[in-house]
């Protein structure tokens, strides 16, 4: 097997005002980080249903590699209701295929040949995906980049989870609403959102970590270096997965050697973009995936 970047976690289905459209966190990292040329791989399960073979057909479409096992469960779906401005809000249905995703010695090989990881606190609400996550990380090369997009969903998460998550990870990537749960649950909720995010990247030893506020702008914090880009201004059709494009965008532009500034600026450009396409996966333009040589 040739290195890979894998998403890890969750493959659902979005269930949109305007239709269902194939989603989840792991799979839109893995689409995007992909067009910019990388070895890609979703893992996550599915159910031994018709959404799930249609889960599948879709990866196949949009060319997207995947392990997935299929489970005695049915496949994930997800209620979307989007606000005025295009800002979704979640009903994510529980004991799904992707709760329970199984150690298989083919996800095994993939830890072992990964050359980068973006998995997530909500594919660990169950403890069956919780250990094959947590096995998963433990089987990766030591100099595997590991990002945890922390992804704070519902009810779904615990302190332990994100502690033991933080501990596992090179790069947190958070928004500024999850900054301000984590301030609340770690018990610094004083603190400015610089501060905190100083205080979380030391605490628990980051290489980086990236924080977005929606249309604030957003930041990249490492030792010695802060990194500041406005959100541009575009027509947004909705916000789904733009985020995932945002980290699939920045994970890839790091590997491939770019500063941290540059990478910064190409994720929220693709982002940008993304918001003004409908569904999670879009192609990205030639231009942008040319700025990685």
């Amino acid at each position: 097997m040739k290195q890979v970047i894998v998403g890890l976690g969750e493959a659902l289905w979005d269930c949109l005002p305007e239709g269902k459209k194939i989603g989840g966190a792991p799979a839109n990292f893995a689409y995007h980080a992909g067009q910019f040329g990388h070895d890609t791989l979703a893992i996550s399960a599915v159910g031994n249903d018709a959404l799930g073979k249609e889960t599948l057909e879709k990866f196949n479409q949009k060319e997207v590699k995947y392990i997935m096992p299929q489970v005695d469960y049915p496949t994930g779906t997800v209620q979307v209701e989007l606000d005025e401005e295009g800002v979704p809000t979640y009903d994510i249905k529980e004991g799904v295929a992707w709760d329970n995703i199984p150690f298989t010695p083919e996800i095994e090989e993939a830890a072992k040949n990964c050359r980068a990881v973006c998995f997530g606190s909500l594919a660990q609400r169950s403890s069956v995906s919780r250990q094959t996550i947590q096995k998963f990380l433990e089987a990766t090369p030591k100099d595997c980049l590991k990002i945890f997009d922390i992804n704070l969903r519902q009810n779904f998460y615990t302190k332990e989870i994100i502690t033991n998550s933080l501990h596992q990870a090179n790069i947190l990537k958070i928004n500024d609403e999850e900054l301000i749960t984590i301030g609340r649950l770690f018990g610094y909720p004083g603190l400015d959102i610089e501060n905190k995010c100083w205080l979380l990247l030391g605490k628990y030893n980051l290489d980086m970590l990236v924080l977005t506020c929606g249309v604030n702008g957003s930041y990249v914090f490492a030792p010695n270096v802060q990194s500041f880009q406005e959100t541009p201004k575009v027509n947004v059709a909705d916000t789904v997965g733009a985020g995932d494009s945002f980290t699939g965008a920045f994970t890839s532009a790091i590997l491939a050697g770019m500063s941290i500034t540059e990478a910064h600026r190409l994720a929220v450009e693709v982002s940008a973009y993304v918001c003004t396409q409908n569904g999670a996966m879009p192609k990205i333009p030639q231009e942008l995936l040319e700025r990685i040589k």
